[in-house]
């Protein structure tokens, strides 16, 4: 069966991100993993030089693993109240661990062959002083798999059509590849963006090899090209941000590049901040995964 990880801390902006994926998983005929990581005592001792009692493990076990239970419960509940596009209902399991998110998130995307981890886009809750905060930021940066992120608040809509910023880079064909695949679960337009001057002549040849790549290469039949003429990226992918045309934005998160900068930098700080639309983030070079 298919899988979808998805990390809370039991925040309201974790909660909402697994009421989407709910909708999510019954597009792509998936399973739910709910996982919550937790500090345990000597980790805690360790990064503050406060030693906590050792008993506090157990309570601090239970009283996650009851909250995991209580989201599980409700989001079983919703998935069975949800009968569009079909009868599917996503089965939902529950796993509580100690140590980092994101390190949990990476050993249950391979241990269940996962194909996508859903996260909140920020999150500030916690249930004991053992905390560990959002971990959106630091799964785009660890991650080998795909990363979607999901604002606070956000109530699930039919994803009708994808925008997928590129650089033009030559490994985006692949990411393409991956990102038709899931679009085709929702019969969505793929909207290719570009960010650039459209006086710059050599960009625009790079633009006539990158789309004739596409039509050669991917075989989907709702793929466009739209331009955003700007001389600055940074503004550019922001408009695209601020004005709800599409209903998920797609960057790939690319070592080195504007891409990186755009994970590290103010600009995401913004997009977090700002974003009305789920941001799905893949890393440069994966394989087809959907």
């Amino acid at each position: 069966m298919k899988n979808i990880i998805v990390t809370t801390d039991f925040s309201a902006p974790a909660a909402d991100a697994a009421k989407y994926a709910v909708h999510v998983a019954k597009y792509l005929k998936s399973g739910i993993t709910l996982c919550h990581a937790f500090m345990v005592p000597v980790d805690a001792a360790a990064a503050a030089q406060v030693v906590w009692p050792l008993y506090d493990y157990d309570s601090i076990l239970k009283e996650a693993s009851d909250q995991l239970e209580e989201l599980s419960q409700s989001l079983i509940q919703q998935s069975k109240s949800l009968n569009v596009p079909n009868t599917y209902k996503p089965s939902v399991e529950c796993i509580t661990e100690p140590g980092q998110p994101a390190q949990l998130a990476k050993k249950l995307v391979k241990q269940k062959h996962a194909e996508l981890v859903i996260s909140g886009m920020s999150g500030a809750g916690a249930i004991t002083k053992f905390f560990i905060g959002s971990t959106g930021r630091t799964l785009i940066d660890k991650a080998s798999f795909p990363v979607m992120l999901i604002p606070a608040g956000y109530a699930f809509k039919p994803i009708q059509k994808i925008a997928f910023a590129t650089d033009l880079s030559q490994s985006d064909i692949e990411v393409l590849h991956s990102l038709a695949g899931f679009a085709h679960y929702f019969d969505a337009e793929l909207v290719v963006v570009h960010v650039s001057n459209g006086a710059d002549k050599q960009d625009a040849k790079n633009t006539d090899a990158f789309l004739n790549d596409v039509t050669c290469k991917i075989n989907y039949d709702k793929i466009y090209y739209r331009a955003l003429d700007n001389s600055n990226v940074n503004d550019g992918l922001d408009w695209l941000t601020e004005h709800g045309w599409v209903d998920l934005l797609v960057i790939v998160h690319r070592k080195g590049n504007f891409f990186d900068r755009l994970v590290e930098g103010s600009l995401t700080k913004k997009l977090v901040g700002r974003i009305k639309i789920p941001l799905l983030v893949f890393p440069e070079g994966l394989n087809p995964v959907f």
